[in-house]
């Protein structure tokens, strides 16, 4: 797709074309809603642009086939939603363990167990903690955007490469399924040269070893302290976020995802009522912009996170702004997405008790 004028496109049919314009060569899936729009899409797309595009048989599968591809240095993705994501844990640990990058879309439904289709952020804790074994992280870029599903899957396969680990785009039903128009203002690229990716560096005659296995545990501690050094980095050079209006705010809204656009709504009802009122919108989970939100928290009266889940991405707010300002929290779960109404009176009632 090499159009730069507005293109009216969903939210899951974004992705792939942003898949294709990073240099994807495989894409490994499995059926789920409501990310089932992500295969349909690159089974055509895919084989156009002279792609490999395979519906495995599952998604441990799936996310095993995007382990073999990244290790033969190219560029591959998966996509699944909540329940498929869990099943794809020990996959993806292997893939971080091995230092190899993949892009991992999860368009979220509600949960636990099968749950329903209807959109949810109760995967922030998974996909943040890493959500399989080991001490490992994912990278994780949350779009509120229909053209930022596009553009964050595009930085995704950038940054898996740059840090050589799993890079996770965490969307929602709501970003996957609504249209809006988007405007692709960079060139696709062709497809990269394949990598020659060696964990340790080393080759045995021509085989390049790729591995996740370390039987002794000073050599384990070793590449652990390596990829926490690798973390760390992420956090200094590739932490994202956004202001609106939080400069002289009385209340600062917190939300990522669908549940920021819900609080831009929000924003306007109370200012009408002569609140000052702002948004902090982390667009990395993991690196979470702790610092950038505990600047802001330092400088307001209440900072006030709104998600679409029981609270998970609060807790990283109060880790960021350790008792330093008034925390309140509004959430929905099972599905059901709050209404801007409904987070402006959880916010007068909370002013009223601060």
């Amino acid at each position: 797709m090499t159009t730069q004028t507005r293109k009216l496109m969903k939210g899951n049919e974004a992705l792939c074309h942003a898949a294709i314009d990073a240099g994807c060569l495989c894409f490994f899936g499995y059926p789920i809603t409501p990310q089932n729009q992500v295969p349909e899409y690159l089974s055509a797309l895919m084989p156009k642009h002279g792609r490999v595009f395979v519906q495995a048989e599952s998604e441990v599968a799936a996310i095993n086939m995007v382990y073999g591809a990244a290790a033969t240095g190219v560029r591959a993705m998966t996509s699944s939603s909540s329940p498929g994501i869990s099943l794809k844990q020990e996959g993806i640990s292997y893939i971080a363990g091995a230092e190899l990058p993949c892009v991992i879309i999860n368009v979220q439904r509600g949960g636990p167990g099968l749950g329903n289709i209807a959109p949810a952020q109760s995967d922030y804790f998974q996909a943040t903690r890493g959500g399989g074994h080991g001490d490992y992280r994912t990278l994780v870029l949350a779009p509120a955007s229909v053209q930022e599903m596009y553009d964050l899957t595009r930085d995704a396969f950038d940054l898996a490469d740059k840090y050589r680990n799993p890079v996770m785009v965490m969307a929602d039903a709501i970003l996957g399924q609504m249209m809006e128009p988007i405007a692709i203002t960079r060139p696709p690229l062709p497809l990269p040269e394949p990598h020659a990716w060696g964990t340790r560096g080393t080759r045995k005659g021509c085989r390049t070893l790729v591995n996740s296995l370390y039987i002794m545990p000073s050599e384990l501690e070793a590449v652990n302290q390596r990829m926490q050094e690798k973390y760390a980095r992420m956090g200094r050079e590739d932490t994202r976020w956004e202001e609106t209006a939080t400069e002289g705010a009385d209340v600062v809204l917190v939300a990522y995802g669908s549940a920021a656009r819900v609080c831009r709504t929000t924003m306007d009802i109370l200012a009408a009522e002569g609140v000052k009122v702002g948004l902090f919108r982390p667009i990395t989970l993991y690196p979470y912009p702790s610092d950038a939100l505990r600047r802001v928290g330092e400088q307001t009266k209440l900072l006030f996170t709104v998600e679409l889940s029981a609270g998970q991405m609060v807790e990283d707010v109060r880790l960021a702004l350790e008792g330093r300002c008034p925390i309140g929290f509004y959430g929905r779960m099972g599905g059901v997405v709050p209404t801007p109404e409904e987070v402006a009176d959880a916010v007068r009632a909370k002013l009223a008790g601060v």
